[in-house]
């Protein structure tokens, strides 16, 4: 195998190159290489997971306690204490008076939608009371007019039957 000659090809020209002992090592050692490569580069990769496994909980407990830090430091020195809640009493009164001018508003919009609604039935039962009105005195006119009517129908007919009945007596006594 150490004297046999091997040919490869490729596009432009046709090379021969004896294959030696010496090329075999040299192809084992790259294939040994390869192989070390590959396996650093695997324990690179858990390396890096480990690393970055320890170093967010780590960041996040960094954070958490600068957080902490500047939340309490405005609380730890009695200038910085009064500035703090001299602030939160103005934002506190702020939103207060935010609260009242909307409640307001919406106060005074109600009244105002009320007064309008009030008003607006007002004049509706009162157009109805008119026309309910208008209509009784019409219909009490017409009952008075047809009550005159009949009572003076009543009349003529009793007159009459009274000067008949008058007429008669006299003819019947005799």
């Amino acid at each position: 195998m150490a004297t046999a000659k091997s040919t490869r090809t490729t596009t432009s020209t046709t090379r021969t190159r004896p294959q030696t002992a010496t090329a075999s090592k040299s192809d084992t050692a790259q294939v040994k290489e390869g192989v070390t490569k590959a396996r650093h580069g695997a324990v690179s990769i858990a390396v890096s997971a480990a690393e970055r496994a320890v170093d967010v909980p780590v960041g996040a407990a960094l954070t958490l306690r600068e957080r902490v830090e500047d939340a309490i430091e405005p609380w730890t020195q009695d200038a910085a204490r009064e500035r703090e809640l001299k602030s939160l009493r103005t934002q506190v009164t702020r939103e207060l008076n935010k609260f009242e001018r909307r409640g307001g508003q919406a106060r005074r919009k109600a009244s105002r939608r009320v007064r309008s609604t009030r008003t607006r039935v007002e004049r509706e039962v009162k157009s109805r009371r008119r026309e309910v009105e208008k209509a009784v005195k019409e219909n009490r006119r017409e009952v008075e007019k047809a009550v005159k009517q009949n009572r003076t129908k009543a009349e003529q007919q009793l007159k009459k039957a009274r000067t008949a009945v008058q007429e008669r007596v006299p003819a019947i006594s005799s």
